[in-house]
């Protein structure tokens, strides 16, 4: 039976909270205590990586396709009880350009080749308060979870 939006958000709880409340002004400091409160290839994380393919493959998540990038929303932040949006992409080569105003927390799964998202390997990935990029994986495909604290997030045109 394919995974619901409850289940997914149950399983999302540990990293919610490990991301929660987290400074982002320095994106390297905020990576080191994300592994420290969940490491990023800890049986918790492989485990979620686990069924998240599996919601993929499900089409829970993901459902909608934008060229080479699949992607959905499960949760704005008002609801999960961490005031943190939850999003997913699936995805090689290039995203949508965009600001983070609050920042951003990524824990990525390489799902097909040796994959680097923006240069930066699975794992937790944080941008800095007020930063851009355009995102991209290259070297193989991602999954992304991507947390937005407050859900801010300004799409640069």
């Amino acid at each position: 039976m394919p995974a619901t939006r409850e289940d997914l958000l149950a399983l999302l709880d540990e990293p919610m909270k490990a991301a929660a409340g987290l400074d982002l002004h320095d994106a390297a400091a905020a990576r080191a205590e994300l592994e420290r409160r969940y490491p990023s290839d800890g049986p918790a994380a492989r485990a979620l990586r686990e069924a998240l393919v599996q919601a993929v493959e499900d089409g829970v998540i993901c459902d909608r396709v934008n060229g080479d990038v699949r992607f959905s929303r499960l949760a704005k932040p008002s609801d999960t009880p961490h005031d943190l949006s939850v999003d997913f992409v699936w995805m090689t080569g290039p995203g949508i350009h965009h600001r983070h105003p609050n920042g951003e927390v990524n824990l990525c799964f390489a799902v097909e080749g040796d994959p680097r998202f923006d240069g930066m390997p699975e794992g937790w990935i944080v941008f800095a308060n007020d930063t851009r990029h355009v995102p991209t994986v290259t070297d193989g495909r991602m999954l992304i979870v991507y947390f937005l604290p407050q859900g801010a997030v300004e799409w640069v045109r």
